[in-house]
């Protein structure tokens, strides 16, 4: 009896020891963004955050931090408290390519975080403006050796996902085409449309409207295979100059190191469950995402993978913007 005793109370002290994993989740949880609001990543994770109200029963509130390609925001997550109650929308600028094109960053992409799902790939188009009636990749490649260095190609700002495909496109055609950085997707696109580019990679979320429209014509997408929302659409790779040409961006979710593991299995149940529910599922489609998700260890081989290779493939473009 009096062995029993004592074993009830540890438990109950065990449990006032650790509140916040007993009650988790009991306060809002703040989804921090690296971009501004309207993009490609806000938009999902509005739709991620939406849900997971839902289904934790609290309140998701999304919060915007944009700047350095998502450097401020991840340097605001990983300082952190470790509760589960701060988490973060990394993306392949803040977890593969920045650490390339950076000497020294604010944050630790690896030592910094922990993982806990994957979200969304999100492939990237080649885009041109109509007026110039370029149908293939080929057309756009034999026009740019005509006019070498005439032809310009924006892009959403140094060091983006956008940029980094521009340079491969360059690098591997041998062309001789001027960068030129905006702030943000939409003004690269609409640089484009407007005539003071020629071309740029655009998130398929973010073109696709203007792609139907007419505004914008398709030319290639980034990703292995063929997008299902663009089907005639030939991939990079399918041309003679770019085998292997494959580029995507990305979205998964990270809280501060140190997050107990009990509340790194609470978030990942809950966003298992509701990035494989048909409501989440069309959201993404519609943005022309591609809706994933992955256990904590999947997550972090990935990641690790990113890094190499995209330290690999910055360091080959010789891009450095420190």
């Amino acid at each position: 009896m009096k062995a029993g005793k004592y074993l009830l109370t540890a438990i109950a002290l065990a449990t006032m020891a650790s509140p916040a994993l007993a009650a988790f989740p009991e306060q809002p949880i703040r989804i921090v963004v690296g971009y501004a609001a309207g993009g490609t990543t806000d938009i999902l994770a509005r739709a991620l955050g939406e849900q997971l109200s839902k289904e934790l029963g609290v309140s998701v509130v999304i919060e915007n931090k944009p700047g350095a390609a998502g450097s401020i925001a991840a340097a605001n997550v990983q300082t952190a408290k470790p509760d589960g109650y701060t988490v973060f929308i990394a993306t392949v600028s803040s977890h593969g390519m920045n650490p390339a094109l950076y000497n020294k960053l604010n944050y630790d992409p690896v030592k910094g975080f922990a993982p806990i799902s994957m979200l969304a790939s999100i492939p990237l188009v080649l885009v041109s403006d109509p007026k110039l009636g370029f149908k293939s990749v080929g057309d756009l490649v034999a026009a740019t050796k005509a006019k070498s260095g005439d032809f310009n190609y924006s892009s959403s700002g140094n060091g983006s996902p956008v940029h980094i495909a521009g340079a491969m496109f360059a690098e591997q055609a041998k062309l001789d085409v001027v960068h030129v950085p905006y702030r943000g997707g939409a003004l690269a696109n609409t640089a484009v449309m407007a005539g003071d580019a020629q071309f740029t990679f655009a998130t398929l979320p973010a073109a696709l409207p203007q792609v139907k429209a007419g505004k914008l014509d398709a030319l290639a997408v980034t990703t292995k295979e063929r997008s299902t929302e663009l089907p005639n659409v030939a991939t990079m790779a399918e041309d003679k100059n770019f085998p292997g040409y494959e580029i995507n961006t990305w979205n998964a979710l990270l809280a501060p190191a140190g997050t107990p593991q009990p509340v790194i299995d609470t978030l990942n149940k809950a966003v298992v469950k509701v990035m494989a529910a048909e409501k989440l599922q069309t959201s993404f489609k519609r943005e022309g995402a591609l809706p994933q998700s992955s256990t904590p260890e999947e997550l972090k081989l990935f990641i690790d993978g990113q890094l190499k290779t995209w330290d690999t493939i910055v360091k080959q473009l010789k891009i450095n913007l420190n």
